[in-house]
């Protein structure tokens, strides 16, 4: 996949730059803020290759892209003119959408949280790997490498406020280091000395006792009251004094007023709700379990998500432990069993390969590609893995799994949450989650689907950029025959697998094999037709006579030489022949410049083939038989 292709075409979909207030990222998806949703065009979004799917939710504009969406994010922002600050909230230049409150709060908690998840999630599963190896007795809690691993895994959370105030500020384009040194002002260890003693007052006004070390609520509320006040006295001042004025007369607001009213409202908020949940989860444990592990799914397609995570980080900084970490886990174990079911049940070798991979993505804790690629597409998996979740949390929700430790990857790698001074809870949600897989998988072979939309990878996937000029006219009802596919390359033959491009190595767009080029040459391997033809000249698109669709791939990357040392021979619609050339290239020049120009050879319609057979050559001249695509 080009991220830089990708990233240029997500935002001239969006509406170009001057329509994104806003955008930041989470695990899987591109989460943009527009100041017009309608300027997006969210059709055309859905059918760009490495765009899994797109969805409006909390009034912001979601691009779901995968396990690649931090790179794409990346090239997208180095791609805006405002770089770095295309989260900044002075960047709109035009009307923003009306939000209803809820959509607006919901938004707030995602901006503010995703963010420092990675931050919290190292620290959560350092925590984790501390209790497993205290647990079967590897390390002494009375040691010093205990103590030291404890604080990397507890610094994190102790000092939360301080990480969430300049995620807050940002989120609401107030200074960040301002925002810090609020949270900061709060924590001081003197202060928290004094409140400590009790009887504390300011200025003759009582202050009220209240922790604030790993709280949420109180920072969060006093960022946004601060965001208000900061922007008051900006205007008001003159701006050769702001730099002095606007930050000291925040600080002696602030941290006055949150210390006298902000934070004690704040714990007792934070402190309700964590208590609420936990009298939910001693009085009706298992319908509270099945509720929301049975729609944790949903919520995650609305981003409702977002607005359990100040519950959950309450829950561990106040109970020590929390209970709907352990239903994510069997929501998103059922999501991977929705689509090992699909795997099982199809006939389709390209779905299986899909449903298996996205699967075990699921497996480890990132649901978007199962649940949008697969679950969602054949609908009736993506019922059996709701029920799923709803069996895998009830069962959860009668042995009262907790988790203990805070993890942003709530799958196979966030177990060792689990870890309690006894391993029985582990036990516990593991069994539980594989309850959840089980379940789902059973129910999705048992109801089926209908597989006539099976997805296919097109010769214009993300690796090839959308640069095609015509399309193959190939209908699925084309009786598939045996196809010969003879070498277009003189090379070493190489496995797909050594391919140094996850698109090709996993065999997501096809199946077939890489010719590591000895000459700067490509001939036809078909008899057939030339439907695409990159404009950089370093892809190749064929159909054969008999109905195969083809991929020449000359090397990885190299769409960014931009037609450089490619001298095409051929064009969109030429019928060609085997050993007809298509393509010459420098071959030495390419590697160079720093590309490899190993050469992935597929067949992309691999749903109309049951195998690839090899030749058996590890060296191949042009027009040699490379494999044949057994029907």
């Amino acid at each position: 996949m080009d991220k830089q292709q990708l990233s240029k075409d997500i935002l001239k979909l969006v509406g170009g730059e001057e329509n994104v207030d806003q955008v930041t990222h989470c695990m899987t998806r591109l989460r943009f803020n527009l100041n017009d949703n309608k300027k997006a065009d969210k059709e055309t979004l859905k059918n760009t290759p490495g765009v899994m799917g797109v969805m409006e939710n909390g009034g912001q504009f979601q691009v779901i892209i995968g396990n690649d969406v931090p790179k794409v994010y990346n090239a997208l922002v180095g791609n805006m003119s405002k770089g770095a600050n295309a989260g900044s909230s002075t960047a709109s230049t035009g009307p923003k959408q009306k939000r209803n409150p809820i959509s607006a709060l919901f938004d707030f908690i995602s901006g503010v949280f995703t963010p420092i998840l990675p931050a919290i999630t190292g620290a959560g599963m350092i925590k984790g790997i501390v209790a497993i190896l205290v647990a079967f007795g590897w390390l002494s809690d009375k040691s010093s490498t205990y103590v030291i691993l404890s604080a990397i895994g507890d610094g994190a959370f102790y000092f939360l406020p301080i990480i969430l105030a300049i995620s807050a500020a940002k989120k609401l384009g107030s200074n960040m280091y301002i925002g810090a040194a609020l949270a900061a002002g709060i924590m001081h260890p003197t202060i928290t000395a004094l409140l400590a003693e009790g009887n504390s007052s300011f200025a003759g006004i009582k202050v009220v006792a209240a922790t604030y070390s790993s709280t949420v609520i109180p920072i969060v509320i006093a960022i946004w009251i601060a965001s208000y006040v900061e922007k008051a006295v900006d205007r008001i001042t003159h701006s050769s004094v702001k730099l002095i004025v606007v930050p000291t007369v925040t600080l002696l607001i602030m941290v006055p007023l949150t210390l006298i009213a902000i934070g004690p409202l704040g714990s007792i908020i934070g402190n309700g709700m964590s208590g609420g949940i936990a009298w939910l989860f001693d009085n009706a444990s298992i319908l509270a379990s099945i509720l929301i592990g049975g729609t944790m799914s949903l919520l995650i397609i609305t981003g409702m998500h977002y607005a359990l995570l100040p519950i959950v980080v309450g829950s561990m900084t106040t109970l020590g432990y929390d209970f709907i970490i352990p239903l994510m886990l069997a929501a998103n174990w059922a999501q991977a069993g929705g689509a090992i079911g699909v795997g099982l049940r199809s006939k389709n070798g390209q779905t299986k390969s899909m449903a298996y991979s996205t699967g075990l993505t699921a497996f480890m804790g990132i649901t978007e590609p199962a649940m949008y690629g697969v679950n969602m597409r054949y609908k009736k998996p993506f019922i059996a893995a709701l029920i799923g979740g709803a069996i895998g949390g009830g069962f959860m929700g009668i042995v009262k799994v907790k988790a203990f430790v805070l993890t942003g990857l709530v799958g196979l790698p966030g177990l060792a949450a689990f870890i309690s001074p006894s391993i029985s809870t582990l036990i516990y949600g593991i069994l539980g989650g594989v309850i959840a897989i089980v379940s789902a998988a059973l129910i999705t072979y048992i109801l089926g689907f209908q597989e006539n939309n099976a997805p296919q990878a097109a010769a214009t996937s993300a690796s090839t950029e959308p640069e095609t000029t015509t399309a193959p006219v190939v209908t699925e009802e084309t009786q598939a025959q045996d196809e010969q596919v003879y070498s277009p390359i003189t090379g070493e033959v190489k496995p797909l697998s050594e391919v140094p491009d996850p698109a090709f190595s996993e065999e997501i767009m096809g199946k077939g094999f890489a010719i590591q080029p000895t000459e700067g040459r490509v001939v036809s391997p078909i008899n057939g037709t030339v439907f695409s033809l990159s404009k950089s000249g370093h892809a190749i698109g064929l159909v054969s006579d008999t109905g195969a669709e083809m991929l020449i791939h000359i090397g990885i990357d190299t769409v960014k030489l931009k037609g450089q040392f490619f001298s095409p021979k051929v064009q969109a619609g030429t019928k060609v022949s085997v050993g007809d050339v298509l393509m010459e290239f420098d071959r030495e020049e390419i590697e160079k410049a720093g590309y490899t120009t190993i050469t992935p050879v597929i067949i992309t319609n691999m749903h109309q083939y049951a195998s690839i057979e090899s030749a058996g050559r590890t060296t191949v001249k042009e027009q040699e038989l490379l494999f044949t695509a057994k029907a």
